[in-house]
Parts: structure tokens; C-alpha cells; sequence
């Protein structure tokens, strides 16, 4: 009987796990065929583009800076130890343009804008706003979640960009100034280490990735979200939980495959 019991169980989580990706999987398509019609209005991606990316852009940048400031001075006592303190500079510009822009941005974009796009869609599902489109004829997928995706997915590359930018500034800020590190070893050994192809391109291509992930994770969290407050909680915590994991899941198979040649 108690086995019994267990299997049932069991059967329901995988029948409820199974449905779920197929219903992502249909949002998501479902989103992709709408979204050419965005194209006639712009605005709507550009207004989210300014919700989502402006007001993640103050604890990106802090971030970015603090990040740089801390790898940058790990990396000297490490560096110096060996007596290749002037490449200090290479150092940091990899380690931030290959995985801690990319990474570490996306987490923070998943605190901040994810949990906000998630708390927004579920909040309009539980005022009947949704409904209310769908009474008037109007698509809420395209109206509300396409635009809203899109811009996530443009917002997070542009933030890791500035996340990197300034974290290199903060290791130079440490390294240069506060250590004293010769400056033009510092920006010399960096230009001449690194790539822009196999190291800030593909570090590119890994915040499009999560930018995409995570901001669909978000809406879909707040788009199935049952239509109570207890619930749209629930689901702005599932989204940082499933988010944060989906990162670390795609970044090392993203390494993987980049990095492996």
C-alpha cells in the first residue's frame, strides 16, 4: 500500500514535470510567431528595454566595479608569488570577458529584472488584466510577453558589456594605481592576450544565451502563476531558483563547447 502510495506520487511529479515543459515549449514558440509583429511597434520593446536595462544598470555597474576591484588584487598576490604580476591585466580582462560578466550579470539580472517581470505578469493575471485582453481580442502573449522578452534579451548583453568594461577598470584602479603595477605592461599584456573572437565574442554569445533563458523563465513563472498572491510569490522565488541554476547549468556547457579547442 505504501508503495503503492510512493509510485503514485512519483507519477504525479513527472505528469506535472513533463506538462510543464511541454507548456513552456508551446509559450515559447507561441511567442516566437507573434513576435514579428512587434516590428510596427517598437516602442513597446523600447519602453521595456528602459524598464528592464536602466534600472538594472546602478547595481550592474557597483557590481561590475567591486568584482574587478577584488579580482584584480587576488590576482596580484597570486601572480606575484610566480613574478608575472605584469600580466595582472590579461588576468582580469579574461577571467571577466569569458565568465564573470557573463555569469555573474546574468544572477544579478535574474534578482532584479527576472523576479520584477515575474511579480508584474503574475499580478496582471491575478487583476484579470490578461482576461481582459483576451475579451478584447488582444493577444496577451504578443502584447504583453514578447515585447517584454525581447528585451531582456538585448538588455543582458548590453549590461554585461558594461559589467566587464568596468571591472576592468576596477583591477586597473587596484592593480595600477593602489599597487602600483606598471601601467603599460598592465594594458599591453591585455591587448595583446586577448582575442575578440574566442574570448569577448563568445563571452557575448553566453550573455545572449542567459539573457534569453532567464527572461523567459521570469515571464513564464508569472504567465502560469495561479491567480493569487501566495502563488505569484512562489513564483518570483522559482524564478531566481530555476534561473540561477539554468546559468550555471549553461555556462559550463557553453565553456564546454567554446573553450574545449
Amino acid at each position: 500500500m505504501i508503495g503503492a502510495k510512493v509510485l503514485s506520487k512519483l507519477g504525479a511529479v513527472l505528469r506535472d514535470y513533463v506538462e510543464s515543459i511541454g507548456t513552456g515549449t508551446r509559450t515559447f514558440f507561441t511567442m516566437l510567431g507573434v513576435s514579428p509583429g512587434l516590428l510596427r511597434r517598437p516602442r513597446l520593446i523600447v519602453e521595456q528595454l528602459h524598464f528592464i536595462g536602466n534600472y538594472s544598470l546602478l547595481i550592474i555597474s557597483l557590481s561590475g566595479l567591486f568584482v574587478g576591484m577584488v579580482l584584480g588584487l587576488q590576482g596580484y598576490y597570486t601572480l606575484n608569488k610566480y613574478g608575472s604580476e605584469q600580466a595582472l591585466g590579461l588576468l582580469v580582462a579574461l577571467g571577466l570577458t569569458r565568465e564573470l560578466g557573463p555569469v555573474i550579470t546574468a544572477l544579478l539580472f535574474a534578482g532584479r529584472a527576472g523576479t520584477s517581470l515575474t511579480a508584474e505578469i503574475g499580478l496582471m493575471k491575478a487583476g484579470e488584466q490578461l482576461s481582459a485582453m483576451e475579451m478584447m481580442a488582444v493577444n496577451p502573449i504578443q502584447r504583453v510577453l514578447a515585447p517584454r522578452f525581447w528585451a531582456g534579451v538585448v538588455a543582458v548583453p548590453v549590461l554585461a558589456s558594461i559589467f566587464s568594461a568596468v571591472g576592468i577598470f576596477g583591477g586597473y584602479l587596484v592593480g595600477v594605481q593602489l599597487i602600483g603595477v606598471d601601467e603599460g605592461a598592465f594594458w599591453s599584456q591585455m591587448q595583446g592576450g586577448v582575442d575578440i573572437w574566442k574570448d569577448i565574442f563568445n563571452g557575448f554569445i553566453k550573455s545572449i544565451v542567459f539573457g534569453l533563458a532567464i527572461t523567459f523563465i521570469a515571464l513564464y513563472q508569472g504567465y502560469e502563476a495561479q491567480p493569487t498572491p501566495e502563488d505569484v510569490a512562489r513564483a518570483t522565488t522559482r524564478t531566481v531558483v530555476i534561473s540561477s541554476l539554468v546559468v550555471w547549468w549553461l555556462d559550463f556547457t557553453l565553456t564546454a563547447l567554446m573553450f574545449s579547442k
